[in-house]
């Protein structure tokens, strides 16, 4: 997530409590807690992948840092935004759901309003939507849809929540990326370190592409995801399936899996890839000889490949 994103989101959330009145209602002291922040659902790399040059870097590291920086990016800066709005006085109460906003800045080019349910066991349910003041007659879309459960205490909840990338853009076409689409189904379990993604997107030529993501991190920060997509991978305008599991160790030393099968490679196809602390491939091999292997398996810090079943 870039720092602009961080400073829209900031402003956005300030412009959405700025000069409201306060209300004598107070929002439940829980709600604040419930909704996760970015941090918290974030998934993490090493901090040094973040300043190596890429070149002749290990190419599936490229694609694991890819596939993360896609998630945490696309979901930070609303998580930013929602936890930043509920830190502060509810602007309306109706029932069982309080309301912060609707509220923008004269120059911002959406207004944003939050909702949030108390479901009455212990659980919220909660809304951010926008509207867009560059279109005319345009009325509040949902950007994000989540539940959350706090019960189980402190950095401890579960929850799940979905990022309409279309939508955001929709609203806000001016600050998003205009390369996002499609949506993000977010499960989380904070107690465990785990996160379970659904991206339903499309590709550059409008086909659709889906793809499921699962992410575990160990107490020592190091991880392992595994991440399955369905779409062309070349060839035909056959799609294939694709399974790629990376894991690494909190140094950044890792190992990515991969499997392919249907479409152009009916009899499919497996390959491996192994990278040292500077991301440098010292290990490549594959069933089909997509490329020619190199460097010796015994280099690797995760001696075999382990792929979930099919």
């Amino acid at each position: 997530m870039t720092m602009m994103k961080i400073l829209l989101a900031s402003a956005c959330a300030a412009s959405l409590v700025a000069c409201l009145p306060t209300k004598q209602d107070e929002a439940p002291s829980g709600i604040a807690k419930a909704i996760p922040t970015a941090d918290q659902v974030k998934i993490e790399l090493p901090a040094s992948m973040a300043h190596t040059t890429l070149g002749d870097v290990a190419e599936w590291y490229v694609a694991t840092r890819n596939v993360t920086r896609m998630f945490n990016g696309g979901s930070a800066w609303v998580l930013i935004l929602v936890h930043t709005i509920v830190q502060f006085p509810v602007t309306s109460v109706s029932g069982d759901t309080y309301t912060w906003g609707p509220w923008s800045d004269a120059l911002d080019p959406a207004e944003y309003k939050l909702d949030v349910r108390d479901v009455g066991d212990g659980t919220y349910e909660y809304q951010l939507s926008g509207r867009s003041k560059t279109t005319a007659g345009a009325t509040f879309e949902v950007i994000i849809d989540g539940v959350a459960d706090p019960r189980p205490g402190e950095l401890q909840g579960n929850g799940r929540f979905l990022v309409d990338l279309d939508a955001s853009k929709r609203v806000n076409p001016i600050d998003t990326n205009p390369n996002d689409r499609g949506q993000i189904d977010i499960s989380y379990d904070l107690a465990a370190r785990h996160l379970d993604l659904g991206i339903m997107s499309t590709d550059d030529q409008g086909q659709p592409v889906l793809a499921d993501y699962s992410y575990n991190r160990a107490l020592d920060g190091g991880g392992d995801m595994v991440f399955n997509i369905e779409g062309n991978a070349g060839g035909t305008a056959l799609n294939e399936k694709i399974t790629l599991r990376s894991r690494w160790q909190p140094n950044g030393v890792g190992r990515a899996d991969a499997r392919l099968a249907g479409g152009d490679l009916a009899d499919g196809a497996t390959a491996s890839e192994c990278w040292d602390q500077t991301f440098r491939r010292v290990y490549y091999a594959d069933s089909v000889d997509f490329a020619p292997t190199e460097g010796d398996v015994s280099a690797c810090a995760f001696a075999t490949a382990d792929l979930p079943p099919l």
